[in-house]
């Protein structure tokens, strides 16, 4: 029986788009799911689909340890993390020290579980001349973001002779339920625009939500493990699909699956995009809220392509995706329409 079918589950980030999803492909395998949430999560949906709620925080040490008492999981999926952060240091506060928590509860058990962390395509870096990034790559983060995300790597790694770790990287993860890629779905809706960042074509990968989970759940079963001396990536898999459009490719692809005879493509200048993130950090400080334009996720957006080869997860896990990119971004286009 594998370690992920009828055995004790515990998740952080439950409540977020990517952890509903595995939640409930965790209780329909069997499993007895315990989830570390915050008093402000959402938990309706955890609840009535019959997880057990334990309430905490990854950066409270004392709160993992209740929780990995409470669930006496066989496996762990840590999830939660900030994508997006008011301050500079809740990043790493979040990201880095987030993980050295959990790693860290975990290495207290008697019989530590297997830990699965969820890091990020950001924490590697950009693709270097056109080429997927692999695991074995060098990393070379260029935001706030993608360097607190390879701290949490290496928070991770300081507890590989005690704990089984598997880490994950996907990139940009889409699927119904997502916010943050309406951002780029919704202009296409309104108004038939796509806006483009920098003058020249950058690609993408991107992976289904889905199709994440299943990577996931792969890598708790069968994945290699992160060694405290082990060779570069070992450990590390990339989770994305097949196809690495270009921003402007996406921007049409998106377009069909909301059944648009066209798009009108609106690229901006790098200087612009920057003033844009200035400008979106400002925002952030008046209402004490960050949002989705950052000069952070300017970095990001400006510093290349975001590529990255699965063949390692295909090779010793025997994952794939399941439904070709168009077929996934019309599900996601009439998931955004049914909830208006």
């Amino acid at each position: 029986m594998d370690i992920v079918t009828k055995q004790p589950v515990l998740v952080t980030g439950a409540s977020g788009f990517i952890g509903r999803r595995l939640v409930r492909r965790l209780i329909a395998r069997q499993c007895p799911v315990s989830c570390l949430v915050r008093t402000t999560s959402q938990v309706e949906e955890l609840r009535s689909a019959g997880a057990q709620l334990v309430t905490g925080d990854v950066t409270d040490r004392g709160s993992m340890e209740r929780a990995l008492a409470d669930a006496r999981p066989a496996s762990v999926f840590h999830l939660a993390g900030l994508v997006k952060a008011r301050r500079r240091g809740d990043f790493t506060t979040v990201n880095a020290g987030g993980v050295a928590n959990v790693a860290a509860a975990c290495a207290d058990r008697a019989h530590p579980p297997v830990l699965v962390v969820v890091s990020s395509l950001s924490a590697a870096g950009p693709c270097a001349a056109g080429t997927p990034r692999v695991e074995a790559d060098i990393p070379v983060p260029v935001s706030r973001y993608g360097r607190s995300k390879l701290a949490g790597e290496h928070a991770a790694a300081m507890y590989a002779g005690t704990v089984p770790i598997s880490l994950v990287r996907p990139p940009i993860v889409f699927g119904p339920g997502d916010k943050g890629v309406l951002e780029i779905f919704r202009p296409i809706a309104h108004w038939g625009l796509h806006f483009v960042p920098g003058l020249s074509d950058r690609q993408f990968s991107l992976v289904h939500a889905d199709d994440l989970v299943e990577g996931m759940l792969l890598a708790a079963e069968k994945g290699e493990r992160i060694g405290a001396r082990g060779p570069p990536g070992q450990g590390i898999y990339f989770i994305a699909g097949n196809d690495n459009p270009t921003y402007a490719e996406l921007g049409r692809a998106i377009s069909m699956a909301l059944d648009r005879k066209s798009v009108a493509l609106v690229r901006l200048p790098g200087p612009l995009l920057r003033l844009a993130g200035i400008g979106g950090d400002l925002i952030t400080r008046i209402r004490r809220q960050p949002g989705w334009i950052s000069s952070d996720k300017i970095s990001d957006a400006l510093a290349g392509s975001w590529t990255c080869s699965s063949a390692k997860a295909h090779m010793q896990l025997g994952w794939s995706h399941q439904a070709p990119l168009p077929e996934r971004l019309r599900e996601t286009a009439q998931w955004y329409r049914q909830m208006g």
